[in-house]
């Protein structure tokens, strides 16, 4: 098990709202003005960003009508991207308090309150009844959380019969120590980052039927050339960025996981799966 407290702590900020406006304003956007696509360069912070997203989601087949799960949601980035894009209604949990709040108060700003819920719970311990969701995914979760089985057994719960759940988590593809920070963990007794094998299994044994598997080292290695040009190229870090949430080890925690990637230890793995009987 991982002591809770590390997680939270990792992610702990105390000043993020504020900075999110302030980087709204060098933009000459404010709270009024804000839109979803605005606001993506800090609240989508898996590999990829934006692009990940919309490649990802899009093998779920949400639609108009879906009620939809964001399985360690941060600040709702991707929540209120699926709204917009597919006309779902979305509920996001994550462990961080803080989180759900700036995203809650960044629903508001961008006109989505009524279609984007967020709230603070334990994904593998959710308040929702049975069969709640028509969809769920994760985007790199899984990578704090150790217990693969209690998540998915929790996951295909929730879902309706026929229900999908996408994965897109960092996951050891190969073999040596980690180095530490990255962006999920400071330390290693923080990361709980597992084989795709490992989610197969948990997912298989919980009902969950793996349809699609799509590892994404390369499209990584490139997203991650393209920042490191773009940030050569730039008198500093931009307004709205991962930095706003990593702080002063951001640029540690990034070189780390280009690093580890780089050496073929882990890599950004998609799984798409269905919820079948047990």
């Amino acid at each position: 098990m991982i002591d809770e407290s590390l997680i939270t702590d990792h992610y702990s900020h105390g000043r993020l709202l504020d900075d999110i406006e302030a980087g709204l304003t060098t933009l000459g956007k404010s709270p009024r003005t804000a839109e979803v696509d605005d606001l993506a360069p800090v609240d989508e912070v898996h590999i990829g960003g934006r692009l990940a997203t919309e490649a990802f989601l899009d093998q779920l087949d949400i639609g108009p009508g879906d009620h939809v799960l964001d399985v360690g949601c941060g600040l709702g980035g991707a929540s209120r991207f699926a709204v917009e894009r597919y006309g779902c209604r979305v509920t996001g949990v994550d462990l961080s308090e803080e989180y759900v709040e700036v995203g809650t108060v960044l629903n508001s700003w961008v006109g989505l309150a009524g279609r984007v819920r967020l709230e603070a719970a334990d994904a593998s311990d959710t308040p929702y009844p049975d069969a709640e969701f028509d969809k769920a995914y994760m985007l790199h979760v899984g990578m704090n959380i150790p217990d693969k089985i209690a998540l998915a057994t929790e996951l295909h719960r929730v879902l309706t019969p026929g229900g999908v759940l996408g994965v897109y988590d960092v996951m050891r593809v190969g073999e040596g120590e980690l180095d530490f920070p990255v962006p999920w963990a400071s330390t290693p007794d923080a990361s709980a980052v597992a084989r795709p094998e490992d989610y197969r299994r948990a997912l298989a044994q919980s009902g969950l039927r793996v349809t699609a598997e799509r590892n994404r080292a390369a499209f990584a290695e490139r997203f991650f050339t393209d920042l490191q040009a773009a940030a050569a190229g730039a008198a500093g870090p931009p307004p709205l960025g991962i930095h706003l949430l990593m702080g002063e080890t951001a640029a540690t925690k990034v070189a780390n996981m280009i690093e580890n990637i780089a050496k073929g230890r882990i890599a950004p793995v998609e799984l798409v799966a269905v919820k079948t009987g047990h």
